[in-house]
Order: C-alpha cells, then sequence, then structure tokens
C-alpha cells in the first residue's frame, strides 16, 4: 500500500452510510487486531461520533474484539470532560459508554492542564505507547502511525483543529500541539499535526447532509488551486483515504 490510495462512497440514505463505516470498520479492526494484536483508533466530534451509532448494534457490537481498541482524538477542545463542548463527553455518551473497551486504553486529554501543558502531556503519552508497541511509529518519518482515523470535516474544509490559513498548518515537527485562536469556538484546543495524520494507515472522512456540499466538492474536484483547504492537504505517505458520503453531501460532485 506504498504511497496514497482513495476512494469516494456514496450512499443513498443515512441507515446505508453507518451500515458501510460499520462494516468497514469492523474489516480493519479484525484485520489489525489479528495482525497486530491492537486496534488504534482516532476519533473527533461533531456528527462523526452519530454515524458510529451501528457498530454498538448486532452483528457488529457481539462481532468485534473490543479489549483490542484503543482509542484517541484527532483534536480535544480544552474543557472538563464533563462539559458539553468535550469531544471525549460527546464519544462516551454516544459511543464509548455502549462498548467494553478498557478505560485503561481510552487516551482522554488531562483536563487539569492549560493548552500548552495539555499538547505535551497528550505527545508525551503517545510516545510512552509507542515504546510499548501498542501505537505504530512511521518508518519513513517516525511519527505515529495510527490504524484508523474516524474523521469529519467543517463547512471551510478544515479537519481536526487545523484551520484555512492558519500557521499550525504548517507544523511539521511536533505531534500534537495547540491553538488559542480557532475561528470555531470554543477557542482553545489541542489538535494532531498534519504529519501524524499522514502517517495514517486508514482515514475515513465521513460527511453527511447538505453543510459541506461545497468543500466537498472543491476537495474532490479543484485539486489544481492554489488555496487548499485543509483536508486537500492531508497527503498520506502509505495509506489509504475512503471519502463516506451520503447523497447531500455529494450533490454538486
Amino acid at each position: 500500500m506504498a504511497g496514497e490510495k482513495k476512494e469516494v462512497k456514496i450512499f443513498d440514505s443515512d441507515e446505508d452510510l453507518v451500515e458501510g463505516i460499520a462494516k468497514q470498520t469492523a474489516d480493519l479492526a479484525r484485520k489489525f487486531s489479528i495482525q497486530r494484536g491492537a486496534f488504534t483508533v482516532v476519533l473527533s466530534g461533531g456528527y462523526l461520533i452519530d454515524k458510529l451509532r451501528k457498530l454498538v448494534e448486532p452483528p457488529y457490537v457481539g462481532e468485534v474484539d473490543w479489549a483490542k481498541w484503543h482509542i484517541f482524538w484527532v483534536d480535544e477542545r480544552v474543557v472538563k470532560k464533563d462539559d458539553p463542548e468535550s469531544n471525549y463527553k460527546l464519544a462516551k455518551n454516544g459511543f464509548l459508554s455502549k462498548v467494553p473497551i478498557p478505560e485503561d486504553q481510552i487516551y482522554a486529554i488531562n483536563d487539569s492542564l492549560d493548552a500548552e501543558h495539555a499538547a505535551e502531556d497528550y505527545e508525551t503519552r503517545l510516545k510512552e505507547l509507542v515504546e510499548r508497541g501498542v501505537v505504530e511509529i512511521s518508518p519513513q518519518t517516525k511519527f505515529p502511525r495510527f490504524d484508523l482515523m474516524l474523521l469529519g470535516m467543517g463547512h471551510d474544509g478544515h479537519l481536526a483543529s487545523l484551520f484555512p490559513h492558519h500557521p499550525l498548518l504548517s507544523e511539521k515537527n511536533k505531534w500534537v500541539t495547540f491553538i488559542k485562536n480557532s475561528p470555531k469556538p470554543p477557542p482553545v484546543r489541542i489538535t494532531f499535526t498534519f504529519p501524524v495524520i499522514d502517517a495514517s494507515a486508514y482515514i475515513f472522512m465521513v460527511v453527511a447532509g447538505s453543510a459541506e456540499v461545497d468543500a466537498v466538492k472543491k476537495a474532490l474536484d479543484d485539486t489544481s488551486s492554489d488555496d487548499l483547504l485543509p483536508v486537500q492537504m492531508v497527503k498520506l505517505e502509505n495509506g489509504e483515504f475512503i471519502w463516506f458520503l451520503d447523497k447531500l453531501a455529494a450533490l454538486k460532485l
């Protein structure tokens, strides 16, 4: 799987979309659990969590070896874990509380730290997990290589907390960094950087509804532009990027 492979899947209904996500996620979970004895999954926020709902239902909930899962966040708002703005809280309520993933394999940010120290702490914890062999490392770039990132995209084409024209788009050394002036509230967040995202084995980019329809069109049709959306700046070094779209999101393709 050298280089980047891209695929676009368009589903007729929301139920078809969530079924497709569940099936392919379960297939990858089986593959990596057998190959590595672990399955490292990176979550984002927003409606992505709702689109995982089939995974907590039969047949998938009983077929998946949840003890092999390790959960991370591509970005997080620097708030307490019980805050309504918390991506951890969203995932906990909508997904994680419904499946038996061991608590010590769910890696939330330290919500007692400020943004800069929370980012440093999260990177330190990732490096410890690399040393233990839980998280793989890219042999090419030496950045962590996660098995699957389940991501969403904003109407401006942002992913994680990497926003258009922001200086963080150029961060090439850190694994995890912080932002204090996010154009989307809340303003203070931590986020994975592009080199970490680019090292992924698989990215599922889930977009549903009409809000991001223009960003989807630009991301998939306008690849020659000098003014790239953040989602267009992802360049997997050795992985597969799969778009999961419903009909509304794909309307202008």
